[in-house]
């Protein structure tokens, strides 16, 4: 940990952050890269945008300033003072130098202190908002961090130094609370619509892939959301010539089981798409846990 001295010069005219632990994931996101998926590079970003838009807002930065996105929990960070910060998106024992933060709320610090992310109890990714976004270099347009194709920043380890940016041009707003509900731990229930590939499945299979009750799986990452139930039975096997993809597409693969693609999915694939989640519905993805109970609602089209 590093000394009061030293903790308080990152307090200067070019203002740093420290990490100080990093026992859970953390990455840099903004909104993603657009127009390369030509180029083989997919959207990538922030995959709770609504929790990314709400914690920029709260501490008055741009729309595309870059968040740490924080996975369960295990970081602690050495602040400057005179930060604004605010958390979104999980819930969980958040503190600046032992003293809790509320969710949702904007908060300075008038001296340097450790912002801690204790385990997360509602959802899974924490979105930190600093004042000013974290000034990391860009990759193709962007800072975020890619996890499938490896662009961007690495994942924050204990000893990295984070530049903030300079001062937003918009003040803070005077409402530095926001009421949200925290994530849910019960049933979540995503809206679909029919995808291109739908007659891949059987009639039985399209009628369980939706009146199932699916659980989260523990193999899901940024890449995709894997949903584990009944094995869906196809009407037609074998690969499909390769196909654009896009985030929210429910591939199922040849073990019959549906994965929901992220923002960090590959551009095309030869998996079957059989339903679309919407847009309305998409964040929703980022805070589902290991085990959570799922269904799919299909909200246009017949199955």
């Amino acid at each position: 940990m590093p000394s009061p001295d030293a903790r308080a010069s990152s307090s200067a005219a070019h203002p740093v952050v420290r990490v100080l632990a990093a026992e859970g994931r953390a990455l840099v996101q903004d909104l993603g890269r657009t127009g390369l998926a030509h180029l083989g590079v997919s959207g990538s970003g922030a995959f709770d945008r609504a929790a990314y838009r709400l914690a920029n807002r709260l501490v008055g930065n741009p729309e595309r300033a870059a968040v740490l996105e924080v996975v369960l929990g295990g970081v602690r960070l050495a602040l400057p003072a005179g930060c604004w910060l605010a958390v979104t998106g999980a819930w969980g024992p958040v503190t600046l130098d032992g003293e809790r933060l509320e969710p949702h709320t904007a908060a300075r610090t008038s001296l340097p202190c450790d912002l801690m992310l204790g385990p997360a109890s509602h959802g899974v990714r924490y979105t930190v908002a600093l004042r000013g976004g974290v000034a990391v270099a860009e990759t193709l347009g962007s800072r975020s961090r890619d996890t499938l194709a490896a662009l961007g920043p690495a994942p924050l380890a204990s000893g990295d130094v984070l530049p903030i940016g300079p001062e937003p041009d918009d003040p803070v707003p005077p409402a530095d609370l926001v009421p949200v509900d925290a994530p849910t731990t019960g049933l979540v229930e995503l809206d679909v619509r029919p995808g291109p590939r739908l007659e891949r499945l059987t009639a039985g299979a399209r009628e369980l892939l939706l009146d199932a009750e699916w659980h989260v799986s523990a193999r899901s990452d940024r890449t995709g959301v894997r949903l584990e139930g009944p094995r869906l039975d196809l009407a037609r096997h074998g690969e499909l010539a390769s196909e654009g993809m896009l985030r929210g597409s429910i591939q199922i693969s040849p073990d019959g089981a549906p994965t929901i693609l992220g923002p960090d999915h590959p551009v095309t694939g030869g998996y079957p798409v059989a339903l679309v989640v919407t847009e309305a519905s998409l964040d929703r993805l980022a805070q589902l846990r290991p085990g959570q109970p799922v269904r799919l609602h299909l909200v246009a089209g017949r199955p």
